[in-house]
């Protein structure tokens, strides 16, 4: 290979590695090395380079990551196979595009202050990430520190800072490891610092994971996976055949002590509020197992200006019958619930990137709503919201000891999707220390402790219910109360040390000659 090309194959060779630090064709330990030789690549050449570099490592990690997205809206959306190839594209594209000015600010950096500046790439790849949260269509998908999830004691920093946290010490493992090859002088001390972050990293983990979770009050829970298939989710055909399997499963579980029973996002195909024999009959179903029901529902609300408002929903009902919660979601699924940059997605017009069978989009809630359950308060939040971190915080610190995500992974099919979906689910539970109980129509149904391991679950595509004991925590974690400070310290740090970088010009390094 020449010299020429051999920076872009290893920026490919990171994003691969990157897409193989999640599940379900990775684990998360490839994640401590995966970003090593976009880092090297960096280090050797200027920053309009290094701004290609990091874009292509990006774009191979977001075809590895979200190849799924071209299925399932050729299998759902009806869509053309070689529009949905597009549509993916240019999702990978964006995706790319943090990764890219992860690039181009390193490169910078390195020029001006020279191989010491990979020090630096921690600040700069979580800056990154919390862009990539905020901005454009709000895609906060498999952010480094998930890779974290399946090695327990190195995720509970998450418990501090979030998964950002869990970020910036992944990268700074990285970035350690890069130094030690682009500068002989450094390999000593870097690799002593690798160790002795690996070392002290995982020990306060591991301290963490036996430290006890003071708990408020405890609840059998029944998680129903009714495992309908996406093609009959909406069919009218079907709809009588679907509520009665979840009420079957309920009852299965109210006979097994479950006293909260979860069912999934859109268990319920009618709007409650507008089918009394429904509501009827689900009243009927707490009052003879004397248990709590949380289940999705959708809710459809007459604008001021008469238009229709449809809300993607949850609902609980108290074994008398009444209805205590009624939560909207508030972040909605780009390209399933709305359409972002509709003309230009959408071709104009004549291609409908949505997945859903709704006339018109849906419109985002407003509240993280919290109400009174079986042992203390919980909050129920929806689907895609699992990959947000700030909204768990908020239904925490409006007073959460449990919390409830209710899902339809039934569009990913056996993809990696519903395996990503999961572990950013339990990164929750971590920054909240509260329990997570997860409703999944096709699964992964799960139920999490404040440490995030998994008690117990269920396998894709089982139809059954998941019955064990969750607790309502209390007290606060760091996270909870500063919620995404370190972030937004990064993205400050960040843009500083850029601007500082370009009136600088490069030290010679000696250990490169």
């Amino acid at each position: 290979m020449s010299s020429r090309l051999r920076p872009e194959a290893l920026a490919a060779l990171s994003g691969v590695l990157l897409a193989l630090s999640f599940p379900k064709f990775g684990h998360g330990a490839v994640a401590f090395v995966a970003l090593v030789p976009l880092l090297v690549a960096i280090a050797g050449v200027p920053a309009r380079r290094a701004l290609r570099l990091g874009y292509l490592s990006g774009a191979v990690a977001a075809l590895g990551l979200l190849y799924w997205t071209a299925l399932t809206v050729i299998q759902f959306g009806r869509i053309p196979a070689p529009v949905a190839a597009v549509v993916m594209l240019l999702l990978c594209a964006a995706f790319a595009l943090f990764p890219l000015l992860f690039g181009w600010g390193l490169g910078r950096l390195t020029s001006a202050f020279g191989p010491r500046a990979l020090l630096l790439a921690p600040v700069l790849w979580t800056a990154t990430e919390l862009l990539r949260a905020h901005t454009f269509f709000r895609f906060p998908w498999c952010l480094l520190g998930y890779a974290t999830i399946d090695l327990l004691p190195f995720a509970q920093v998450a418990s501090l800072f979030g998964v950002y946290g869990a970020s910036f010490l992944v990268m700074l493992v990285n970035a350690l490891l890069a130094l030690a090859l682009v500068s002989p002088a450094e390999a000593r001390r870097a690799s002593l610092a690798t160790a002795a972050l690996l070392f002290a990293w995982g020990g306060l983990g591991l301290w963490a994971l036996a430290t006890p979770v003071v708990e408020q009050g405890r609840v059998r829970v029944g998680l129903v996976q009714a495992s309908v298939v996406q093609d009959q989710k909406w069919d009218p055909d079907f709809a009588e055949q679907n509520v009665a399997r979840h009420e079957r499963l309920a009852r299965d579980a109210a006979a097994r002590g479950a006293r909260l029973i979860v069912w999934p996002e859109s268990a319920v195909p009618s709007y409650f509020d507008h089918d009394p024999e429904l509501a009827a009959r689900l009243r009927r179903l707490v009052r003879e197992t004397g248990a709590w029901l949380v289940f999705g529902n959708d809710d459809m609300e007459l604008g001021a200006e008469g238009r229709p408002r449809p809300y993607v929903g949850a609902k609980m009902l108290t074994p008398a019958g009444e209805l205590v919660l009624r939560y909207h979601k508030m972040r909605l699924v780009p390209f399933g619930e709305y359409v972002p940059m509709k003309p230009l997605l959408t071709l104009g017009g004549r291609y409908a990137a949505k997945l859903v069978q709704q006339v018109a989009d849906f419109e985002p809630g407003t509240e993280a709503v919290v109400a009174a359950g079986p042992g203390g308060a919980l909050g129920a939040f929806i689907c895609y919201e699992a990959v947000f971190p700030d909204l768990a915080r908020a239904f925490v610190r409006g007073g959460a000891g449990l919390l409830v995500n209710i899902t339809n992974d039934g569009w990913y099919g056996r993809t990696s999707a519903p395996h990503q979906h999961l572990a950013m689910a339990r990164m929750r539970a971590i920054e909240t220390r509260r329990y997570l109980v997860r409703a999944a129509n096709t699964g992964i149904t799960a139920i999490v402790d404040p440490r995030g391991r998994l008690q117990a679950r269920t396998g894709l595509f089982d139809q059954t219910a998941l019955v064990g004991e969750a607790g309502f925590a209390t007290g606060t974690t760091l996270y909870v109360g500063i919620g995404d400070a370190f972030a937004q310290a990064c993205l400050l740090a960040a843009a500083l040390v850029v601007a500082l970088a370009r009136s600088r010009v490069a030290p010679a390094d000696p250990a490169r000659g």
